[in-house]
């Protein structure tokens, strides 16, 4: 069977954080009424797993195809339970939860499951004067932190830092994080809900015991990481011509850019690799050998490893988000050295080099 950019159904979680900024300000589809707080545009992960909703493999499921055909669909020699990535858009019109993710050997030897939880944010809104948290003070002990977290004083135990639309911020797993109010992102991460908070109250603003609550900070501690200090990125540009590509963010699990399209952009055949896409501008024509498929503002796909080239074609301001699993030199190192960018700026993208 021949592949094609497969376009899949999305999951919705109504988390206390969110509003309705998902589908006013970016102007997503057929979401539900009331709090929208994630869509999940392309997931793996458990009852999450999307549904094809176009072509040959309409109906099934993401998890069908990628154990049916792991080489042609995420690349050449890959191995793995599902499909790698993870991605959603994320509406905090209200502070996130200070909160963190298991690494790899928590997540294998604590929780049972196949991998940990790095993410990255692109902010593609934020009002004047919204901020993040994210890593501990040096000086803080972890009673010190305790201390704080059951003050209620996150500023306290975390540095704070502004950000602005169009930056992106990369988060290893094991680093305390949280950002808003008033901040719309996309955010890219490995296949995992694995979460560990310091909040009096759940993600549905119910309130904890109070030894709930203490658990719950002594056990986000028990796996708190403090190697990586998180910075917000403008990212690193590669120039094409009437087009724009900007690196924003890259480590072992995924590489993120952005696109700016003023005319069409050929993505070339990756067969050791699948390609995702998320348009956050105006339609844009996907055109590939075999036929045509739009892709819609707001909505995403997977270009296979298989598919062969691929030609964006934007209809007026194109605008899109794509992340792959990247061979580190090859892919972001060095055409950002061949773009004229220092190894210290390609560092501070993530988890590089």
């Amino acid at each position: 069977m021949d592949w094609y950019p497969l376009k899949l159904s999305f999951h919705v979680r109504t988390y206390a954080f969110g509003e309705r900024l998902i589908p006013t300000r970016l102007g997503k589809q057929g979401v539900p009424d009331g709090v929208v707080a994630e869509t999940w545009e392309i997931s793996d992960y458990k009852e999450t797993t999307g549904t094809i909703l176009n072509g040959d493999y309409q109906g099934r499921t993401l998890h069908d195809l990628v154990l049916a055909n792991p080489y042609q669909l995420v690349g050449q020699g890959w191995r793995g339970p599902h499909f790698p990535l993870l991605e959603k858009f994320l509406d905090a019109s209200h502070m996130l939860p200070v909160h963190l993710h298991a690494d790899e050997e928590t997540a294998r030897s604590k929780y049972g499951e196949p991998n940990g939880k790095t993410e990255a944010w692109h902010i593609l809104w934020a009002a004047e004067g919204a901020t993040i948290l994210a890593g501990v003070r040096a000086e803080m002990t972890h009673q010190d932190l305790f201390d704080a977290f059951k003050d209620r004083d996150y500023d306290r135990a975390m540095p704070r830092l502004p950000i602005r639309t169009g930056e992106t911020v990369y988060i290893p797993a094991g680093i305390i994080h949280s950002f808003g109010p008033d901040t719309l992102i996309f955010e890219v991460q490995q296949t995992s809900d694995l979460s560990a908070n310091v909040m009096p109250n759940d993600l549905y603003n119910n309130p904890c015991p109070e030894e709930t609550w203490e658990v719950n900070i002594r056990n986000t501690l028990s796996e708190l990481r403090t190697h990586y200090q998180p910075r917000p990125h403008p990212g690193l540009p590669l120039e094409e011509r009437v087009n724009r590509r900007v690196v924003g963010a890259a480590g072992p699990h995924f590489a993120l850019e952005r696109w700016t399209l003023n005319g069409a952009h050929v993505v070339p055949a990756h067969p050791e690799r699948c390609t995702t896409l998320t348009n956050v501008g105006d339609p844009v024509l996907l055109d590939y050998q075999g036929g045509e498929e739009v892709l819609g503002r707001a909505e995403s796909c997977i270009l296979p490893a298989a598919l062969g080239e691929v030609q964006v074609v934007p209809s007026g301001a194109g605008y899109l988000i794509t992340c792959y699993l990247p061979n580190l030199e090859r892919d972001v190192i060095a055409p950002l050295q061949a773009a004229g960018h220092n190894n210290g700026a390609i560092r501070e993208l993530g988890e590089v080099c």
